[in-house]
């Protein structure tokens, strides 16, 4: 995760990725066994880290304010999960929820529920 900046509106913004000895791996290399479900692959991993950080995320008008998007889009749109799994992602935290936490304690929160979210791709 590269180191975490907050914007004037209370933005969290930070990119997350996860490489291996040759870099930074594809989403395709998380999909299951059976090959990538169809459509995009934050259309699962967005839910799974929407609910690894439940509670924190704020609420606005009934929606998370939660906002994810891959750094660099896959080169056919038609396969999707063949792009580097890389996210920018912004968060506004629930005030009261994190009160207590310090910024090191909230970016491990985060990674916990990062990795446990690629983790969870796997599964069909």
């Amino acid at each position: 995760m590269a180191r975490p900046t907050t914007t004037d509106d209370n933005w969290w913004l930070a990119v997350l990725w996860v490489i291996d000895d040759q870099g930074v791996i594809s989403f395709a290399d998380v999909a299951p066994a059976a090959g990538p479900p169809p459509g995009p692959p934050l259309l699962r991993f967005g839910p799974a880290l929407a609910g690894s950080l439940s509670g924190m995320i704020a609420e606005e008008n009934g929606r998370l304010a939660m906002r994810l998007n891959v750094v660099a889009p896959p080169d056919d749109p038609a396969r999707p999960w063949r792009c580097a799994l890389a996210i920018r992602s912004a968060f506004r935290w629930d005030p009261v929820r994190i009160a207590a936490m310090s910024a090191n304690d909230l970016a491990e929160q985060v990674l916990s529920g990062f990795r446990r979210s690629v983790e969870g791709l796997t599964r069909p």
